[in-house]
């Protein structure tokens, strides 16, 4: 039997920040702009593969993600857990622990070989999956995940991250239109706002951070960037 957790939304928020930044998954730099393989500049950078090395961290992030499944979806609304390859397999092994489901991952293509399949694990007709991953920039591997789990014969209406960038203002609309709805546990905003109470990094580097959460593709464009959205 699985247990959820009291804390209001923005409680959990706030407190994931705070995690992340403690753990220094949290990186800014906004002099020598990180440059992801969408082109995009940027001066930040979020590691939530650090988690897995930081159990009671992780422990309290996954309590939080499954009660904001339960208050936003319901408890019996999933079948299984899906993780995407590779980030998301463990978040959501211990989601699938947590809300006593079984477990598949899919990955990115297939694998070339054998049955040629994207979906690992026992996945069946009609099962409704959630699918898991660490983090969401602007949605584009979700609507390659999901595919590959709805020509799998099974449903996905609902996917989980750990981090949302919340940056990108289509990319809750370009997941809806794909029949999915988008859950999470923390944002950029939230990251900044903990940032900038505790003093871990100068003024001018959240002044240049939050400049770039207003208008991303203008910030990365006066960087160098050439921003190139996912298919």
């Amino acid at each position: 039997m699985f247990t959820t957790s009291y804390a209001s939304r923005d409680e959990m928020a706030a407190i994931a920040a705070r995690m992340l930044l403690e753990i220094e998954a949290v990186h800014f730099r906004s002099d020598e702009p990180y440059v992801f393989t969408s082109g995009l500049a940027s001066p930040v950078y979020i590691d939530c593969r650090k988690l897995i090395s930081y159990p009671r961290i992780r422990s309290t992030l996954m309590d939080f993600a499954v009660s904001t499944l339960v208050r936003d979806v319901g408890y019996e609304a999933f079948d299984a857990v899906a993780g995407g390859e590779t980030a998301g397999i463990p978040f959501a092994a211990w989601i699938a622990d947590r809300m006593q489901l079984p477990m598949q991952y899919v990955r990115k293509k297939p694998k070339g070989f054998g049955r040629d399949a994207r979906i690992e694990g026992d996945i069946r007709e009609g099962q409704r999956i959630l699918l898991v991953e660490d983090l969401t920039t602007d949605g584009g591997s979700k609507l390659s995940f999901a595919k590959a789990i709805r020509d799998a014969g099974a449903q996905v209406s609902h996917t989980l991250v750990v981090f949302y960038y919340d940056i990108f203002k289509h990319t809750p609309e370009n997941l809806d239109k794909a029949g999915l709805q988008l859950h999470y546990l923390v944002t950029w905003w939230n990251v900044l706002a903990a940032s900038r109470d505790a003093g871990h990094f100068t003024d001018d580097t959240h002044d240049a951070v939050e400049a770039f959460l207003h208008d991303p593709l203008a910030w990365s464009a006066a960087h160098g960037g050439h921003y190139q959205p996912k298919n």
